[in-house]
């Protein structure tokens, strides 16, 4: 029998909700994806857990006596990562775009000064997951742009305007900065579908009368930029990034009328550990004023 522990986190969603629906919202997987995985432990353990109605979720038998030993199993596994981190003296820091503004140094100085011993490792995650490998509990703490899902802990770090990344010879590329309207009926380099509020705000649909035209989806920066420069789409960036993504084929325009992009520094609720509190704080005091290029041609 190979069952995961991410299987019995999934039984646990559905029994602490009672209801797949909100489950499968809480762990950001689809419905029809979580219920495949409930049948398929359902098989491994030979009985039903659930009781399924039109409108209704229940615990069986079984499912209740199975509930605070699969508790039990999160809770040692969990116990038994970070017995592992500690040994290790690693924090995994998550973030979905290059970090930049001088914040990866400054916070691995503060760290070895306050945390001697104890060392950063640094993982990209895709667009395609907003909670930027917290809730996955591959990551420790996340350097990402709001709005994030709940149930993570965010404190603003920095505030950054929105630039537009457009290919060369692009009609606004003469312009010194443009406006929303100058840019709103262009095709848009969208985040997946995944990305939920994050998708929307970065397509600006706050601000908009109709909605926008999808060129094409990106997991990445490096593959949204791939699509810019072949032509095919723009890309709303925060005018920090613009300098990060300097290229021959893209050039950058800060958008003049679009609120701001708050930066954040990100850890999930609750996690109270004294390494994650450190670098947390380090990522606030050590936010540097961006360096933005987006009034500048590239190339």
């Amino acid at each position: 029998m190979n069952v995961r522990v991410q299987d019995v986190r999934y039984f646990l969603a559905v029994a602490e909700e009672l209801s797949f629906t909100r489950a499968a919202e809480r762990l950001f997987v689809s419905q029809p994806a979580l219920s495949k995985q409930i049948r398929q432990l359902e098989a491994h353990l030979r009985a039903e857990l659930f009781t399924r109605g039109h409108r209704t979720v229940g615990l069986t038998a079984a499912g209740a006596a199975f509930l605070p030993r699969a508790r039990a199993v999160v809770a040692e596994w969990e116990a038994a990562t970070e017995d592992v981190r500690l040994a290790g003296r690693t924090l995994t820091v998550g973030f979905h775009s290059r970090i930049g503004r001088g914040l990866v140094p400054a916070i691995t100085a503060t760290m070895q000064q306050r945390l001697p011993g104890w060392r950063l490792q640094f993982r990209q995650v895709t667009w395609a997951d907003p909670g930027v490998g917290l809730t996955a509990g591959t990551v420790d703490v996340a350097l990402a742009w709001l709005p994030l899902p709940s149930g993570l802990s965010a404190r603003r770090i920095a505030t950054e305007g929105r630039g537009v990344a457009l290919p060369v010879g692009h009609r606004l590329a003469e312009r010194s900065s443009v406006g929303f309207a100058d840019i709103a009926d262009e095709r848009f380099v969208a985040l997946p579908g995944s990305a939920g509020p994050m998708r929307d705000f970065w397509l600006a649909l706050d601000q908009r009368t109709s909605p926008p035209a999808i060129a094409a989806e990106a997991t990445t920066s490096d593959e949204a930029y791939e699509i810019v420069a072949a032509g095919e789409g723009v890309l709303l960036q925060p005018t920090g990034s613009c300098a990060i993504h300097q290229r021959e084929d893209v050039v950058h325009r800060p958008v003049v009328d679009l609120p701001p992009a708050q930066l954040a520094v990100v850890s999930r609720s609750g996690d109270r550990r004294p390494a994650v509190r450190v670098v947390t704080d380090a990522c606030f005091h050590c936010a540097s004023p961006p360096q933005t290029a987006c009034g500048i041609m590239a190339g």
